[in-house]
This record gives C-alpha cells, sequence and structure tokens, in this order.
C-alpha cells in the first residue's frame, strides 16, 4: 500500500523538464523537444498524452508526438488556442516547464504486429498519429503495409513538411495527402479526407484503421471505411479533444461511463459506437 502512495505522489506531481528545441510548423503550431529531469525516459506508449504546466499559468494535456523508440527526449507539438498554449509558444530551448505522465490508453502496437496500418489523420490529429508511425517505422519489420492518409485545410497548414517528403518517397510507405481549399502552387488531391479512401485496395481482414482528427471527420470517415465492408472492430480513434485534468477528477472528458483521460484517449470503435456524444 505504501508503495502505491509513492507512485500516485509522484505520478501527480509535476517533473520540471527542460525543452531542448523549439521551431514554429505554421502559424499556429509550435514544435518542443523536452527533456526529462536526468536524461529519464518518458515511457509512453504511441496515442498517450502528458499534463504540460507553466506555473502560474496553468495546465493542459498535450498529445506525445514523438516514438517511444526516439531516447532521451520526447516532442510535442502544440497549438495556441488560448492563454496557456499561447504563453507556451513563448518558450524556447532552455526555459523549464511542467510535465506529468504519460497517462491514458494508447494504440495496441503489440495487438498490431504483422498487420497492415492504415493512418488516417485530419489537421491536428497528425500530431499523436507521427508517434505511431515513427513507432512502426523503427519497427518496420513488425508490420505489413504502412498507409498514410493525410488531410489539411489547405498547403500552409501541413504539418512535418520534411517528414512528409520522406513519407513520400520512401518505397515501403503509401503515402496520400489532400487539401480542402488548394493554392496556386498545389498540384495534389483537393477534397476532403475521405475522399482519399475509396481507392484504396485493403486486405480488409488484415488491416488496422487509426484515425485522428477533428470531431467532424469521425463520422464521415467511418461511413467511408463501412463503406468498403471494413470491419468495425478493427477501427481505433482518439478521442483526445475532450481531456482536461487528465487524471479522471474533473468529469470533463467523460461520457457515460467512460473517463476518456483514463480509458482512453484511444478507443477501439466498438467501445464507442453507440455512444452519441463520442462521434
Amino acid at each position: 500500500m505504501e508503495n502505491l502512495v509513492k507512485e500516485k505522489k509522484i505520478l501527480y506531481k509535476p517533473q520540471i523538464s527542460e525543452i531542448v528545441e523549439a521551431k514554429m510548423l505554421t502559424d499556429l503550431e509550435k514544435f518542443f523537444r523536452i527533456r526529462l529531469p536526468e536524461g529519464k525516459e518518458l515511457g509512453h506508449t504511441p496515442g498517450q498524452f502528458v499534463q504540460v504546466s507553466l506555473f502560474g499559468v496553468g495546465e493542459a494535456p498535450i498529445s506525445v508526438c514523438s516514438s517511444p523508440t526516439q531516447k532521451g527526449y520526447f516532442e510535442l507539438t502544440i497549438r495556441k488556442v488560448g492563454m496557456l498554449t499561447e504563453k507556451l509558444h513563448e518558450l524556447e530551448a532552455g526555459d523549464k516547464v511542467g510535465i506529468r505522465g504519460p497517462y491514458g490508453r494508447g494504440f495496441d502496437v503489440e495487438g498490431f504486429k504483422g498487420k497492415d496500418i492504415l493512418i488516417i489523420g485530419g489537421g491536428i490529429g497528425i500530431v499523436p498519429l507521427r508517434s505511431l508511425i515513427n513507432y512502426i517505422i523503427d519497427n518496420r519489420n513488425d508490420y505489413g503495409r504502412l498507409i498514410i492518409l493525410y488531410g489539411a485545410k489547405s498547403p500552409s497548414e501541413l504539418l512535418y513538411q520534411d517528414e512528409l517528403k520522406m513519407w513520400e518517397e520512401r518505397e515501403d510507405i503509401e503515402y496520400h495527402v489532400t487539401v480542402d481549399r488548394a493554392d496556386e502552387n498545389w498540384k495534389g488531391n483537393v477534397g476532403v479526407i475521405t475522399t482519399l479512401i475509396p481507392p484504396l485496395e485493403l486486405d480488409l481482414d488484415n488491416t488496422i484503421a487509426a484515425v485522428v482528427g477533428p470531431p467532424v471527420m469521425y463520422k464521415f470517415v467511418v461511413l467511408a471505411l463501412k463503406g468498403k465492408r471494413f470491419p468495425e472492430k478493427n477501427i481505433y480513434m482518439s478521442l483526445e479533444r475532450r481531456m482536461k485534468c487528465g487524471v479522471g477528477k474533473c468529469g470533463h472528458c467523460q461520457i457515460n461511463n467512460l473517463y476518456v483521460c483514463q480509458d482512453g484517449p484511444v478507443f477501439n470503435y466498438l467501445e464507442i459506437k453507440g455512444l452519441e456524444e463520442a462521434i
């Protein structure tokens, strides 16, 4: 019992961690590479999140966007949407933040082994999916096909530009991208992300779909997958948008009997299929 109390105290106490790299990716998103005290490993699973705090300002759940195969640091990509994230955007290399976690349930990377993986990321949903993508790349022989569908509102909002080029060039990755609105330099697909799904040829029984994006996207992605007779049991999605405290205390993320921050944020579709608030 004493050990459990000690573990909980450690779990809830922020670790003062150092930003070792910070750079803007778009007008709204900033990338951070962070090192825990004494170089400790975060020990996360792709799809999990951490609580990031600035003392005197606040705290918020942020998805980890790096793979646990990368050692000595972890990475976050933070969108500026309010006072806390605005203050976080002012930070640079050498500054400190509080980190709690990792929390929640991520993607079942062990259970996915031997499967084809279909990544469907809309907008900032590509952030937690980047962790899963890089984990698969770093353990490439453990998985089958890696198919990445990525959609954004405009070309200027596409994140991780250097990595997108790498995904496009690698022969062992099938990468498809679309934007809702093209500019004069865009030569790719124009349309919502669901337009990328019908042309796919998939081994339905052996393919796992990992879906993360804005709430409106989920319903239509599920419909598009069902249109291909994609098995519902093979669809996984993250409901991270609902989270606040990260430890099941505030009730902000509760959907019926589920707490997104503890039971998720990654759910199998069958777990939330009948919950109207979920999708």
